[in-house]
């Protein structure tokens, strides 16, 4: 028997998917997530899948893992103590950081303290010309004072960023070897090595906080490969990337700032492998758990990707443009609007009266109130239970009872009451609202990046995401909706549905009319040569491996460029003409284009699992009725409840209705209906189309 196993820990749940290689049959288990000690979730979810169904450990051939370990410790500041070396005269670098702030006119806007303190930034005496030519060659000297400088500060990383050391990396290794003599205890990143590219502060950041979650990363990844082996599991250990491809604990280890963005990453590339799979191009994903909601963009079948993202304070990947509050990152990360709006986020009323709902989630310890855990602030959970769109008696399939009495006395208090409305008024109040922000960021991930919401199908996953979808569709226009099986589950699912991948850059800052074909050619080359080698070394086949060549493109004298596929470059210069046009409006097909970086992506493919086919079971009868509410009804409606898994392929449901599941629950609005495709998957739509 061959097994493969996806375990992604939120910041509510952890869940887990269990993958029969040989049958496709697929095994989901859902447990509370563990935040002070996030792997002990992890071994709770693997032990009782495996448990109920039947499996040794020794038959798992992969664990793939998703984990926000390497964000939350950026967050919440616990990242290693560590050292920045840089060029002599350069050392305020970070502190310095950018002279832009998020909101033009805020006063009291402070930018976040840098991961390094100045006491532990250090310059070099070394020089090279943008060119890569050596100005002032390196006094290794100097390196070895600040090397002994940092080892008697004890720190535990050392971040090394040198200037126009993407054009020739050679300063920095030598740089790396003194301190690897030097101070053996520390790890050591290379900003050539991270990330080569120009834009000094960007390309410092990123290494920074490269070195900053180094330790962290590794000691948990230590701690879950130790305990996985304790369980009798040898199978190796993949960490989903930024990006959503997945790479070797090895790899994550000494790159760990390709996994910032590591678990919301898993939602998308699983919604485009289900759209591939039904034949559905263009997509919008929607993930709504426990904490946050997560919106991204699968355009002709491929997850937009980006590189301007930042992490930390209240950062995001290109929130109405570039947001400006955290830590820049300069790694490719899949395109997503993350907003505070999950079943646990807050209902809370602030101080000009008005309602609210998140960012502050109760997430999983103490819970919503209705979990009987001590929580004391209504959630939105809390609201879905009051309009009857949750069953008590069957959250998580039975495992956890709600308090419906508890949620009510809790909005009640704490918004019905301070705001002179009905317990049922607020309740809706507080939907409304955290699905007023999910719309907002439906179209700040659609309309915002140039693309109309009505050419797309939504998919609706995460525990709580089905039962706002339509709602959302409704108001953006999507439509159609996809909820697939076992929604709750669906991001464990997705890193079952993605390859090994590594990303490189090269820096080649040229006009393209001046450039030779043989230079770039020779460029990337050289890439596939070293995406060959490192995959070679996690067990690929060469017959396994592939290519995904593009270009980063601008017109001479802009700031920022656009990416673009590349067969060729010059042929690229068109596709950069039409992407140019879609993103900003316009294109100027007679100005000069400039070449910034060239990009590679090798990919290492493994085979994935497939969709199971469902029976047809004839006409749908409902498992029992119950009101529930809905405003555009006027209030409560007598709704059939039907149980997902007793659906059979081609039923049809007409809306009101709700469809529950283990993981999930699903609302039909009135004037929608909801039909189960060959593959179980429900797909809603308006009654009659408009």
């Amino acid at each position: 028997m061959s097994f493969r196993l996806g375990v992604d820990i939120g910041g509510t749940f952890t869940d887990a998917t269990l993958v029969d290689e040989a049958t496709g049959a697929v095994r989901i288990a859902k447990v509370s997530s563990t935040p002070r000690d996030p792997a002990a979730g992890f071994m709770e979810a693997t032990r009782r899948i495996l448990a109920e169904a039947g499996v040794e450990g020794s038959a798992l051939r992969y664990v793939v893992h998703a984990t926000t370990v390497a964000t939350n410790s950026i967050i919440e500041g616990t990242v290693a103590r560590a050292g920045f070396i840089t060029t002599e005269g350069f050392r305020d670098l970070l502190e310095i950081a950018r002279q832009v702030r998020p909101t033009l006119y805020d006063v009291h806007f402070e930018k976040p303290r840098p991961l390094v303190p100045r006491n532990l930034c250090f310059g070099v005496r070394e020089r090279l010309e943008p060119d890569g030519s050596v100005l002032v060659p390196l006094d290794e000297e100097s390196v070895r004072a600040v090397a002994a400088r940092l080892h008697e500060e004890r720190v535990e990383a050392i971040a090394v960023c040198l200037l126009h050391a993407y054009v020739d990396g050679g300063h920095e290794r030598r740089v790396g070897e003194i301190l690897a003599e030097l101070c053996p205890e520390a790890l050591v990143s290379l900003s050539s090595e991270v990330a080569p590219e120009f834009r000094e502060y960007l390309r410092a950041s990123t290494t920074v906080i490269n070195a900053g979650i180094q330790p962290v990363v590794a000691r948990y990844l230590a701690s879950i490969e130790e305990r996985l082996r304790e369980a009798g599991v040898e199978a190796e250990l993949l960490v989903m990337q930024s990006s959503g491809g997945v790479f070797s604990s090895g790899a994550a280890r000494a790159r760990p700032v390709f996994m910032v963005e590591s678990g919301p990453a898993a939602g998308v590339i699983a919604a485009a492998a289900l759209g591939e799979a039904l034949g559905h191009a263009d997509l919008i994903s929607f993930d709504m758990g426990g904490t946050t909601a997560k919106v991204g963009l699968v355009r002709d079948g491929a997850p937009r990707v980006t590189k301007d993202y930042q992490v930390g304070a209240s950062a995001g990947a290109g929130i109405g443009g570039l947001s400006l509050s955290g830590y820049p990152v300069r790694t490719p990360v899949i395109d997503l609007v993350e907003i505070g709006a999950g079943g646990g986020s807050i209902a809370w009323i602030d101080s000009g009266g008005l309602l609210r709902v998140g960012p502050r989630s109760a997430g999983a310890d103490p819970g919503p109130v209705c979990y009987g855990l001590g929580g004391m602030e209504p959630t939105v959970t809390d609201a879905n239970l009051v309009l009857g769109r949750l069953d008590p008696d069957y959250f998580l399939g039975g495992e956890l009872s709600l308090d419906r009495e508890l949620a009510r006395a809790a909005i009640e208090e704490r918004c019905a009451r301070p705001l002179g409305l009905d317990v049922v008024e607020a309740a809706n109040g507080i939907v409304e609202i955290a699905n007023a922000a999910m719309v907002n960021a439906l179209r700040l991930v659609s309309v915002q990046r140039g693309y109309d919401p009505r050419e797309f199908v939504l998919v609706a996953f995460g525990g709580a995401g089905p039962a706002h979808a339509n709602a959302l569709a409704r108001e953006a226009e999507v439509p159609a909706v996809i909820v697939p099986t076992s929604p709750g589950i669906f991001s464990a699912t997705g890193l079952l549905s993605t390859d090994l991948e590594r990303d490189t850059t090269a820096a080649m800052l040229r006009r393209v009319d001046a450039l030779e074909a043989s230079e770039v050619e020779e460029v990337f080359a050289r890439l596939e040569e070293e995406g060959r080698r490192e995959l070679a070394r996690e067990g690929l086949a060469t017959e396994d491996v592939s290519f995904v060549r593009r270009v980063e493109l601008r017109y001479v004298g802009q700031s920022y460029e656009l990416t673009v596929p590349a067969a060729d470059v010059r042929a690229a210069v068109a596709g950069f003409h039409a992407e140019h046009d879609r993103a900003y409006g316009f294109s100027a097909e007679e100005e000069p284009v400039e070449l910034v970086n060239l990009r590679l992506t090798a990919v290492g493919r493994i085979a994935k699992p497939g969709l199971p086919h469902l029976e047809p079971k004839g006409a749908p009868e409902p498992r029992t009725r119950r009101p529930v509410y809905f405003a555009e009804s006027g209030g409560y409606v007598g709704c059939p409840v039907y149980d997902r898994y007793g659906l059979g392929a081609g039923a049809e449901l007409a809306g009101p209705a709700i469809v529950e599941e283990l993981d999930s629950t699903t609302i039909v609005h009135p004037g929608y209906r909801a039909r189960v495709d060959e593959y179980g998957n429900l797909h809603l739509a308006a009654a009659v189309p408009t």
